[in-house]
């Protein structure tokens, strides 16, 4: 009887150090996936800036190993909850980290709309006149930067900062939306690209959303924690 008690805690033990293997492993991957959103965000800004067509089409390119890498995380998380009963704290991270990583996603993918635009408008594009939209582009990719950050740091007053932040780029994108009624109306002949460029505006909102929710996404997973620590 003793003996099947031993061989029974030891089957549950192996167990669990298999799950923190596969934990450790998303926590790797997570991080991966935010440092090539990243790194796509920011590149597509200096492609636009520099109407660099050629640095566009190669950020439109690597959206594939964003979207792979997608699909390697998810796989990790049904994995660990198919494997064995997650302790509160574990369903939160694996749960946290699925709705994560379709944010992250969809940053990638708005990596490579930013550098679809850059191509379209080519290199007579008259981006670099709309002062709102590259703040916009500085402010975003603070926001993205600190959301990964948080995740990685498991820092719950770094993301809380993330969700306040979003009301800046949200400022910034009204601005920019008169900015290109001003050009519609000095300039009707350019409508088509003031079309484009206030779409770009629109990207980098949408990308400051993003951001607030992986923020989001990192307090939830971090709530158990917090309720421990004020026990």
């Amino acid at each position: 009887m003793l003996s099947e008690l031993v061989r029974i805690i030891e089957g549950n033990i192996r167990m669990r150090s298999k799950f923190d293997e596969q934990l450790l492993e998303l926590n790797h991957k997570m991080i991966e996936m935010g440092n090539n959103i990243i790194s796509s965000i920011q590149k597509a800004i200096e492609a636009l800036v520099a109407r660099d067509i050629d640095q566009a089409k190669l950020i439109m390119d690597g959206d594939a190993e964003i979207d792979h890498l997608q699909k390697v995380i998810e796989s990790i998380c049904f994995n660990l909850l198919i494997q064995q009963q997650p302790v509160a704290r574990d369903l939160r991270t694996v749960t946290a980290a699925m709705k994560m990583v379709t944010d992250m996603e969809r940053i990638g993918d708005h990596a490579a709309d930013i550098s679809e635009m850059t191509i379209l408008m080519g290199q007579n594009s008259q981006i670099d006149k709309f002062n709102h939209i590259s703040e916009m582009a500085s402010e975003t990719m603070i926001m993205l930067n600190h959301s990964i950050e948080a995740y990685v740091e498991k820092d719950v007053v770094k993301a809380r900062e993330v969700i306040e932040y979003d009301d800046i780029v949200d400022e910034l994108f009204v601005k920019a939306k008169k900015d290109v009624i001003q050009l519609i109306l000095n300039n009707p002949e350019e409508g088509e690209e003031a079309a484009d460029i206030l779409m770009i505006a629109k990207y980098f909102e949408r990308i400051g959303d993003h951001a607030t929710n992986i923020a989001e996404w990192v307090i939830y997973s971090l709530k158990q924690k917090e309720n421990e620590d004020e026990v």
